[in-house]
């Protein structure tokens, strides 16, 4: 079986380097197979104008490519997000103008401290040099797009983060809860009877229509869906402020994410607009998309 292996590219985009490019929204993704791995690098064009897309393109890899360009605010956002999100397997490098000694000192502590430090010229062979993780578990594939295709119909695009998904599958599209069927699976423009965890696949399905499903959606059996969560809570020591009960915010979940506001402080909860997907002990990221400076609030466990 092919296996799979995704990158996020934060930072200077060099996945052009490293793959050939695909669909590209805020998200960009290139990709590459070599033997019987296929590995993909998704890089947020939306960023730094919006932090969610880098959020996203985090939370959907195993691995990331940090290339730094500047010793800036943005900098250190993406710093905080992949620390806090415990994104601790990756490779880091810098442009010639980034003071080095700076940059350790930013990083001191932090998960990107553990990165393989590397040059441009080594990329490719120290992401080469990542062997695909396996993710046992029931199968969950976590969408990022949908579309209709002409004599296809709808095709789903995301992530299988557990387990495996196989043609002729019949599974639930969650917050929704409605029926689909996996007609056909593609991984990197060819078709596959089945596909494992963490696998990024093209699924032609049956049950429903593009406009029934948006990102952060989730396939699987079952899901626990809730519109109130209970967390432990750790702001971030570098935003300036603190909650405060009735405050508005943006909640991170998967890809998933949804406006909400802070209905307890002690016990800190959550109160969503929206349905939400997840799982007990699942990290969830507080942002605060307005605000002049870091626009992480802080993270937590869902109870």
């Amino acid at each position: 079986m092919v296996k799979s292996a995704n990158f996020a590219v934060l930072g200077k985009n060099i996945a052009p380097d490293l793959g050939k490019k695909g669909p590209a929204t805020d998200l960009a993704f290139y990709d590459r197979k070599d033997s019987d791995v296929i590995r993909t690098w998704v890089h947020p064009t939306g960023y730094p104008e919006k932090i969610q897309p880098m959020i996203q393109a985090v939370t959907m890899s195993e691995f990331v490519v940090f290339c730094v360009e500047s010793l800036d605010r943005f900098a250190g956002e993406q710093i905080i997000a992949l620390d806090m999100l415990k994104k601790d397997r990756g490779v880091l490098l810098h442009t010639f103008e980034v003071d080095a000694q700076r940059l350790e000192g930013m990083i001191k502590g932090t998960v990107v401290e553990k990165y393989t430090r590397v040059t441009e010229e080594k990329i490719k062979e120290a992401v080469d040099a990542f062997e695909p993780v396996q993710c046992a578990g029931p199968t969950k594939i976590v969408i990022d797009q949908c579309f209709d295709v002409k004599g296809v119909g709808t095709v789903i695009l995301g992530n299988v983060t557990s387990g495996m998904v196989k043609q002729y599958d019949t599974l639930k599209l969650y917050p929704g809860g409605m029926e689909i069927l996996v007609k056909s699976i593609q991984m990197h423009d060819a078709p596959v009877t089945e596909s494992a965890a963490p696998a990024r696949v093209g699924l032609a399905v049956k049950g429903v229509k593009p406009e029934d499903v948006g990102r952060g959606d989730v396939l699987c059996m079952d899901a626990d869906v809730r519109t109130e969560i209970s967390l432990d809570f750790v702001k971030s020591p570098f935003y300036k402020g603190e909650p405060t009960e009735g405050q508005g915010c943006l909640a991170c979940v998967g890809l998933q994410i949804k406006a909400a506001r802070f209905s307890s402080l002690s016990p800190l909860v959550l109160v969503f607009e929206k349905e939400l997907v997840c799982e007990k002990g699942q990290t969830i990221l507080v942002l605060k998309p307005e605000s002049d400076t870091i626009r992480i609030m802080g993270s937590g466990t869902i109870r």
